[in-house]
């Protein structure tokens, strides 16, 4: 004789007389609380993904600007020749190692030749000096870096794109 066999969660056999003595609102409620368990174990999963993926997204974040491309070398950006392909987007490269390394605020004129070397004369004035940063590897962008001074010291810095 064949015996129909139900396993439970567990993979355990239930006895199939086990539903006979149930009423229909008892199975409903079986139903229920298996359907619950299961939703909630989704919905557990859910909020561990979201949880994880809003603690990477708040330390990218917190590392924005702070991871250099390149490490500033302040000989190597006097001397840079941004129009040979290798170095197209070297200053750029270095701006972020540039800006968390050196505090620039506050230095004189005479300490930011000596560290970025003369800037462009054409774009240059006593209280501006500006530095061509070559392309910025977003397309065909190039940009600047500004140096703002106040009695010979920096009092601003500014990167442009565009």
């Amino acid at each position: 004789m064949l015996q129909k066999i139900v396993f439970n969660k567990k993979n355990a056999p239930l006895n199939p007389n086990h539903f006979k003595s149930k009423t229909l609102d008892d199975l409903f409620e079986e139903q229920n609380k298996i359907e619950t368990f299961a939703t909630n174990n989704k919905m557990k999963k859910l909020n561990i993904f979201l949880n994880v993926l809003i603690i990477v997204f708040v330390c990218a974040l917190g590392l924005r600007g702070k991871i250099s491309g390149e490490k500033f070398v302040s000989q190597k950006w006097k001397n840079a020749n941004l129009n040979l392909e290798d170095n197209m987007t070297m200053r750029w490269d270095m701006m972020n190692s540039l800006r968390n390394n050196y505090k620039l605020i506050g230095m004189s004129k005479n300490e930011i030749i000596n560290l970025l070397g003369k800037p462009s004369s054409s774009f240059s004035t006593e209280k501006e000096f500006r530095y061509y940063l070559g392309y910025s590897k977003t397309g065909i962008n190039t940009g600047s870096l500004t140096i703002t001074f106040e009695n010979e010291k920096v009092t601003e810095i500014n990167v442009w794109q565009g």
